[in-house]
C-alpha cells in the first residue's frame, strides 16, 4: 500500500490505494484451479462416453463408476471454485482507497464489496474525530500486521489490505507517516 499525495495542494491530501483481489497470486491460483478442474471434468466425460477429450492421456480406460464419477465430482467442485475465484477478481473485492484530506477536514475509506445494494463500502469521517493511528502485530504461524484508525465513538477502522502481511519496516513507515500527516499519536509500536 504505497502512499501518495494528490491534488494541487500536495501536502493537504493523502490518498493510499488498497490492493484488493486483483493480485498476482489470485490470478495464478484461479488459473491453476481452472485448468485442473477442466482436466478432471473432461476425464470424467471421457470415461463415460469412451471418447478421449484429453490430448495428454487416455481416460477412456477408466471405469465410470466409481473412478469417472469421482473425477466428475472433483471437476465440478473445482469449476465452481474457479468461477468464484474469477468473479472475486473481476469484482476486485477489497480493493479501494484511503483518502485523508486536511483541506476539507475529511477522511474517506472506500472498498469494493460483493455485488448488491451494499457493493460500495464507504466510511466518511472528520479528521477531528480521529484519535490515533494504531498498529497491531501478531507473529507466529499466521502473522498479522495491521494498521487501524482509532475514531471517537466507533470501532477501530482497518486501513491495510487483507492477505499477505506488510513487512515490519513498511508498516512502521506507513503508520508513522500517517500519524504525522493527521497530527495524531501512534499506538502499538
Amino acid at each position: 500500500m504505497a502512499a501518495q499525495t494528490t491534488s494541487s495542494s500536495e501536502s493537504l491530501v493523502l490518498r493510499q490505494p488498497v490492493l484488493g483481489a486483483r493480485r498476482f497470486s489470485n490470478y495464478f491460483w484461479a488459473t491453476v484451479v481452472s485448468v485442473g478442474a477442466t482436466g478432471f471434468f473432461l476425464a470424467s466425460i471421457s470415461s463415460y462416453t469412451k471418447t478421449n477429450f484429453l490430448p495428454f492421456s487416455d481416460p477412456t480406460q477408466l471405469v465410470f463408476v466409481p473412478q469417472g464419477l469421482v473425477m466428475g465430482f472433483y471437476g465440478t467442485a473445482g469449476l465452481l471454485l474457479a468461477t468464484y475465484l474469477w468473479l472475486t477478481i473481476s469484482w476486485d473485492l477489497g480493493g479501494g482507497y484511503n483518502e485523508f484530506n486536511k483541506e476539507k477536514g475529511e477522511v474517506k475509506i472506500f472498498r469494493w464489496g460483493f455485488p448488491g445494494k451494499n457493493r460500495k463500502v464507504e466510511v466518511d469521517l472528520k479528521t477531528s474525530d480521529v484519535q490515533a493511528v494504531k498498529v497491531t502485530l501478531r507473529e507466529g504461524v499466521n502473522p498479522r500486521r495491521s494498521l487501524y484508525l482509532k475514531v471517537k465513538g466507533m470501532r477501530d477502522i482497518p486501513l491495510t489490505r487483507v492477505g499477505q502481511p506488510m513487512t515490519l519496516a513498511e508498516l512502521e513507515n506507513e503508520a508513522a507517516g500517517l500519524a504525522k500527516f493527521l497530527s495524531v499519536p501512534l499506538e502499538g509500536l
